[in-house]
């Protein structure tokens, strides 16, 4: 069996490979932490795409959605007819016809979710499968992006981009929903969806595959998901900060290593909970967790104790290094609203302290104009920004993020910006204006030059 396409296929090659196929893949660019892990599990990559890796028997080729017709890989498999599949389509037909099947959804914060459900539901001992597409650090010995269990409860992190090219829907309505969690809706993926009416439908689809047996929970904080409530042909819970929510957390409390909070399930007090995540968004995601563990009967106490277990997801304010009293975090964070709830995440667990924002503009959505004010607005929760150039080069000027509109705009709103065109140009900047005890957060939803170690080396 050969995978051709990125990272989001480490997870199912090596999910794959523990049930017995003979796995490798092909790419171009996959980066720390899933090319350790995909070392780690001992899946060969094939550098680039060549025809000659399209040889000897294979069964199946996963394609990714990465890849487009003119690849050259891809051009081999279909003049060999051979069989092949896109990765949602895989893992349905692999695992979900049997499964008890939960599907975690929402512009934001899917791995974390997908990671905590995971755990709470196997700390509570109902030893499910889980497939997230981020390296949980609870899972395996150097964290995984997997577990495999005997239990029927499956929990996957469900993408709304699309499938393949030859599929052009969301990858999570493949994903036959016993419980589906559609935590928030924003506009996102411009390079695949006009405008946030084709966002909202591709989630009331998701909704609508739902049997009556089974459990919608929409987060509560967000307009558009909480207005799936009356389209929900399952029962439907809502979760979140908010008065109304059926499942709701009161009295949060930060600190620089964790968040407490009470949760009510509406008359019911399940009293304190407590984590080591920071931030209001990541209170939002352990009681979708905790939402889904209850509706399986587990046990609350259980449910508590796994919480406080949990070790985060890696990539996500994930501490890289200190040195000389500096901090420096990895963050995925490449939409507004991500960068903005990190921000005050760090902001609020760290009063005082100067935080540093260093971003690269990398996913399809955040090199694009369309977010141009809304980057403004987010990262003026930081007291320095530093912005690297755009990643994706070749899209039109006038689509493209404009570096200098962002660093103008920040400095209208008093906060200390530049834009800085390379990766060593920012290391200098940052390393020789970092002091003792100032956070810097890295955010990119990619390797960024290997910024991390070479910026913990130059302080």
């Amino acid at each position: 069996m050969i995978g051709i396409c990125g990272s989001a296929m480490a997870t199912l090659a090596a999910l794959l490979k523990h049930r017995g196929f003979d796995v490798s893949g092909s790419d171009e660019h996959v980066y720390p932490p899933m090319s350790d892990f995909l070392a780690a599990e001992g899946i060969p990559v094939l550098e680039g795409y060549k025809p000659d890796h399209v040889s000897g028997a294979i069964d199946l080729v996963v394609v990714g959605n990465a890849i487009s017709r003119g690849n050259m890989e891809l051009e081999a498999v279909l003049d060999r007819n051979l069989r092949y599949t896109s990765l949602p389509e895989a893992i349905r037909d692999t695992w979900l016809w049997n499964a008890h099947s939960i599907v975690i959804a929402g512009t934001h914060g899917k791995t974390t979710t997908t990671s905590l459900a995971g755990w709470l539901l196997t700390a509570a001992g109902a030893d499910p499968m889980v497939l997230v597409g981020g390296i949980a650090r609870n899972f395996g010995t150097d964290g995984a992006s997997y577990r495999v269990g005997k239990g029927r409860a499956f929990v996957i992190e469900g993408d709304e981009y699309d499938s393949a090219y030859f599929d052009k829907t969301a990858k999570f309505l493949k994903y036959l929903p016993d419980i589906a969690v559609v935590a928030n809706i924003e506009f996102d993926h411009a390079d695949i969806y006009p405008d946030l009416d084709a966002v909202r439908l591709a989630f009331r689809r998701l909704v609508n595959l739902v049997p009556q047996s089974g459990l919608t929970l929409l987060g509560a904080d967000s307009p558009d998901a909480a207005a799936l409530v009356p389209l929900a042909r399952s029962r439907a819970q809502t979760f979140g900060l908010s008065d109304g929510a059926d499942w709701r957390a009161v009295d949060i409390r930060s600190s620089a290593t964790e968040t407490t909070f009470g949760v009510r399930h509406g008359q019911q007090n399940h009293g304190l909970f407590i984590m080591t995540l920071l931030g209001d968004h990541n209170v939002r995601n352990a009681l979708a967790a905790i939402a889904i563990g209850a509706d399986l009967g587990l046990a609350i106490d259980a449910l508590r104790d796994g919480l406080l277990q949990f070790k985060g997801v890696k990539r996500r304010l994930e501490v890289v290094g200190q040195v000389r009293g500096v901090t420096v975090y990895d963050d995925f964070a490449h939409h507004p609203t991500a960068v903005e709830e990190t921000l005050r995440a760090v902001r609020r667990a760290s009063p005082g302290k100067r935080i540093w924002a260093v971003f690269e503009p990398r996913s399809a959505s955040s090199c694009r104009r369309v977010f141009q004010e809304d980057f403004a607005r987010a990262f003026a929760g930081a007291d320095q920004v530093v912005v690297a150039s755009v990643f994706r080069s070749s899209l039109p000027e006038e689509e493209r993020l404009s570096e200098s509109q962002l660093v103008s705009d920040l400095r209208a709103r008093n906060v200390d910006a530049r834009h800085l065109p390379t990766v060593d140009a920012i290391v200098d900047d940052v390393a020789g204006g970092a002091r003792d005890g100032d956070l810097v957060v890295i955010m990119s939803n990619g390797g960024f030059g290997g910024i991390h170690q070479k910026l913990l080396s130059a302080l």
